[in-house]
């Protein structure tokens, strides 16, 4: 929450819109993002990019992650 400025409830909506990549389960009671997927949406916000083109960087950090699983 504290890299995106956005609060609790709109992280999650925006994962839900797929603006945001999925959590990942760190613990059993806890989840947490890479920083540097969140590090990559907002310099992608920052550069203007269009939700339809933030999804796509979603969709494709994603795949990233499930790669190396």
């Amino acid at each position: 929450m504290r890299k995106t400025g956005h609060a609790r409830s709109t992280v999650y909506l925006m994962v839900e819109r797929g603006l945001l990549p999925k959590a990942v389960k760190i613990s059993e009671r806890a989840s947490a993002w890479p920083e540097s997927e969140i590090d990559a949406i907002n310099a992608a916000r920052i550069a203007g990019k269009s939700e339809p083109e933030i999804r796509e960087l979603v969709t494709s950090l994603e795949r990233q992650r499930a790669a190396y699983a």
